[in-house]
């Protein structure tokens, strides 16, 4: 029996890029749910498998509350999320409800076409201020993150002269690659976003806050959901947005498919959506009451990993996980969660990178790394793994 100082630590088993590392291969391999040491250095219950984590995606008694939240066990040290650790589990799930209630009527169908042409304006924008800067150039700071975080802007209504104060207050947090202080930052990017519904109360607007103003009576809601829209989108996006150049320019002649075919450049962007994160996206959830799955049980309090990513290379339901192949179909892919964990802005994140593959690589024929693809260096011991940097040039 594995004692708790033997647990497999995840902080050892750092995200590659594209490949499952030796460690989180070794764990699918093993067991659809083990238990292992997080890189906060607590205790939890990793779930490495499709069925298992579809299964508990669908799980009531999965949520955001702990008994003891202040002592409750977690997967990184953030100070963001430990504001979202309540000690009410029916609270936390009532809340989560009403939050996807509130939001999903301004991601449905009919709103993501409306935007597709700002969208590819804001990608225009972008791209003619990245190519000023000269090659090489990094392409994760200079286009896949101001891409994401200006569509965002859009959205949710932030005003063009906010921006580089948005960008500023983000930085404090952490959300844009530097970790200055979380706590300031924190407090700054909420009391902005309130300030802002605010604002968009008394002048409304066509955006997110705006539609929130007239369903939600409080400011103060209001701003800590806008500031969740906000991470969610930049996470979905920036880092999609890299890893899909990288896969494109390793696999050239499905990129020039992809490119001179619609339905193959969506089947591209769900291979993408599958493969590009090999491990390292996790949704960090609490069991409300004991839980029996994949032979083990997850005790009333324990901290769950729900690992989105990993579970794409599971071989019990993708065969050859780590081909990429754009032709793949079913792609079940679980990169978006499922069920009541589903990201409601997945069409959203869909069409944005279809816009940006089709841009980059159409401006830019010959744009490539600037540096092998071993070289490149993936930011782990997050919510989600990502790129520091894309050194490419064209």
């Amino acid at each position: 029996m594995t004692t708790a100082s033997e647990l497999p630590s995840l902080q050892a088993g750092q995200p590659s890029v594209l490949r499952l590392s030796p460690l989180l291969r070794d764990l699918q391999a093993s067991a659809p749910v083990r238990r292992v040491r997080t890189p906060a250095g607590d205790e939890g219950w990793l779930v490495t498998r499709h069925a298992e984590l579809k299964e508990l995606l669908h799980d009531e008694r999965l949520g955001r509350a702990h008994p003891t939240p202040a002592s409750a066990p977690r997967y990184v040290r953030n100070p963001f999320l430990d504001m979202l650790v309540s000690d009410d589990f029916e609270l936390a799930r009532k809340l989560h409800t009403e939050t996807r209630a509130l939001l999903t009527p301004n991601f449905s169908a009919r709103r993501v076409l409306d935007l597709m042409p700002k969208v590819e304006a804001v990608a225009e924008g972008v791209l003619a201020e990245f190519l000023a800067q000269g090659q090489p150039a990094d392409l994760h700071g200079g286009f896949s993150l101001p891409f994401s975080l200006a569509v965002l802007c859009e959205l949710i209504g932030v005003p063009a002269e906010d921006h580089g104060r948005l960008v500023a207050l983000l930085s404090q947090m952490g959300g844009l690659d530097d970790p200055g202080d979380v706590q300031d930052g924190q407090r700054g990017l909420f009391g902005y976003l309130v300030e802002l519904a605010g604002r968009k109360r008394a002048e409304p607007g066509d955006d997110v806050i705006s539609r929130l103003c007239a369903s939600e009576p409080s400011d103060e809601r209001i701003g800590p959901v806008a500031a969740g829209v906000l991470f969610a989108g930049l996470e979905a996006v920036a880092g999609h947005v890299d890893l899909g150049v990288v896969l494109f320019t390793l696999h050239p002649d499905q990129r020039d498919a992809a490119l001179g075919d619609p339905k193959l450049m969506a089947g591209a962007v769900e291979e993408i959506l599958r493969s590009a994160k090999a491990g390292g996206s996790v949704l960090p959830r609490y069991a409300g009451e004991d839980v029996e799955i994949g032979g083990v049980t997850i005790a009333a309090g324990d901290l769950v990993l729900l690992d989105f990513t990993l579970s794409n290379f599971d071989r019990q339901v993708f065969d050859e996980p780590e081909l990429f192949d754009i032709t793949r179909s079913p792609n079940p892919h679980l990169t978006f969660g499922h069920g009541m964990w589903h990201c409601i802005g997945a069409p959203l994140a869909r069409m944005q990178l279809r816009t940006a593959y089709t841009l980059l690589f159409t401006r830019l024929p010959g744009l490539r790394l600037a540096l092998p693809v071993e070289r490149l260096q993936v930011l782990g011991g997050r919510l989600s793994a990502g790129l520091t940097e894309l050194p490419v040039i064209w």
